[in-house]
Parts: C-alpha cells; structure tokens; sequence
C-alpha cells in the first residue's frame, strides 16, 4: 500500500473513529468549517462541483455559481458527518432522520412480490435513506459499492454499509447482476445509485441539454425480472431532518428490443434525477466528472471528446 493510501485509509477511519462521538452539534459545526476551507482552496473537486452546476443552472452568474459551490460542500459534508456519526446513532435517530413523501409506491410495489429497484442520484444521503429503510421499515435490501482504493478503504465502507442492515455487493467482478437478479425474482428490494456510469459502457442520455452516460443495469434488472423501477430524490433543509421522495414507477415499453427499451428507461430516469437535481442542486455531490464533453479521452478514442 501507497503512503497516499495509507493516509487515505488513516483519514476515513479517523472520521468514523472520532466524528462519531461527538455530540451532534459539534460534528455539524466541523463539517461547515471543513467545507468552508475546502471551498476557499478551490481544489480539484470544488471547481468541478461548480462546473458541474453550470451545467444544471446555466443562467447563472459567477457569482451564483461561486454560491451554490459553497452550499454544495456544506452539504457535501453534512453527508459525511452524518455518515461518519450514523453507527452510532440510535434506532429513534435514524427514524427521525428521514422524512419520504409518496411511500406507498414502494411499499406497494413490495406486497406485490414482484421485488422492487429503488434508483438515486448522488443528492443528500443515500446511506441514511438506506439505514431509515432496514431501521423504520425493517426492510432488508442489496446494494452494490464501487471498488475503492486501498482495498482496505472499501472493507471499511462494506463494514459501514452492512452494519446499517444492507448487503453490499462488489461493482466489479461480474456476478453483482446476477446476485441482484435473484434478489429480485424472489420479492427483494435493491437500491442503486445510478447517475454515474463506472463502467464507460452505460446508456447515453440527454442529462440537462448535453450527453452523458448513465448505468444500464436499473432497466435492464427491470426488464430481465419484472420488478418495479422508482426513482427516488433527495434533499437537505435547514432542519436536521433529511426529505425526499419515491416518484412513480419508470415503466417498461411495449415494444422495441432490449437495447431500446433500456435506452428509453434509462432517458426516464435521467429526466426524474435531472428534475430533483434542478430543485435541489446544492445537494448534488457531484465532483467528478460526467458529461461526455467533460470526460478524458480514453487512447482508443482517438480525438479528444
């Protein structure tokens, strides 16, 4: 291991060693420093948050943009503090965490026993989202995790994520589908975090007036099982109590092949993630990059995109 990913892995298990116990008001107050310093650095990751939310408000000015930055890492590190301090909150806490309007679609969806595929963007906290549902529902689910680096900084996320009630399955390794496919045929619920593509082979989409990429597993998981597909958004107010909404189901078409149907899905997915992203932009954690206009070419594309 690198001494870059000893002091990565050393950093996360500091936050969830020590954020954690602090008392809540506390760990709010650190993460709105943290992120007001980082903010001020204009590193790497704030700049492309802020390039990111040009692309979502493109009227706004220099100084909008340099606002909405700002409020993005503030919750940006409302997410890790939560993150951070959510083993150690109570069974109350989480319940009381987390406010969901249009349930019924999921619960719904459920007793109909034919499994159900809940869909989000990277807004607020999908984690608290995923603890309020093992927690308050008493609903298990599968999810899958990115591979990160060190290795050891991913055991670190799986033993999170499973310690609040979830199973996590590896992105990579190729068996993730079907283990989420079988979940499915057998009344389960699976949630997915689908506005990024990992794997640069996702479906294209049109994602506020330009080209990105967006995973195709959701539509095809749908199609293959016949489970249901809700997209789900999120988002922060000035209460500690995070909000969101299950929106209606993304149905398959009648008609077309596989790969159309799968196209036509993933747009409808886009379109309900574009809406929420609109409503609530600051709390898009975006900091990579997404639009294929953004991304670096890749040797076999010849011309840069």
């Amino acid at each position: 291991m690198s001494a870059q990913d000893r002091l990565t892995d050393a950093l996360y298990g500091l936050g969830w060693g020590v954020v954690k116990k602090l008392p809540e008001p506390a760990a709010v107050r650190l993460g709105r420093t943290i992120a007001d310093l980082a903010w001020k650095q204009r590193g790497k990751g704030v700049l492309r948050l802020e390039s990111n939310y040009a692309r979502v408000v493109p009227d706004a000015s220099p100084e909008r943009l340099a606002e909405l930055s700002r409020a993005g890492m503030r919750s940006y590190l409302r997410y890790w503090m939560e993150s951070f301090r959510l083993p150690a909150w109570s069974a109350d806490r989480v319940k009381g965490g987390f406010d969901p309007k249009d349930l019924h679609y999921l619960t719904e969806g459920l007793a109909a026993g034919d499994g159900v595929i809940l869909a989000l963007p990277h807004l607020a906290n999908w984690d608290l989202a995923g603890a309020w549902v093992t927690t308050k529902l008493k609903i298990p689910f599968t999810t899958v995790a990115e591979r990160l680096r060190p290795e050891t900084l991913y055991d670190r996320f799986v033993a999170y994520r499973e310690g609040l009630g979830m199973e996590v399955l590896p992105h990579s390794g190729g068996s993730a589908f079907g283990t989420l496919a079988r979940r499915l045929r057998d009344g389960g619920l699976v949630c997915l975090v689908a506005d990024r593509d990992l794997s640069a082979s996702g479906v294209e989409v049109d994602f506020f007036g330009a080209t990105a990429r967006m995973p195709a597993g959701p539509a095809l998981l749908a199609q293959q099982t016949g489970a249901l597909l809700l997209p789900v958004t999120l988002w922060y107010d000035e209460s500690p109590i995070m909000r969101g909404r299950v929106h209606p189901p993304i149905e398959v078409p009648e008609t077309g092949t596989r790969a159309e149907k799968t196209s036509v899905m993933t747009q409808a997915l886009a379109d309900v993630f574009a809406s929420g992203i609109a409503d609530h932009p600051e709390d898009w954690h975006m900091l990579q990059r997404l639009w294929l206009a953004d991304l670096e070419p890749r040797p076999s594309d010849g011309a840069a995109a």
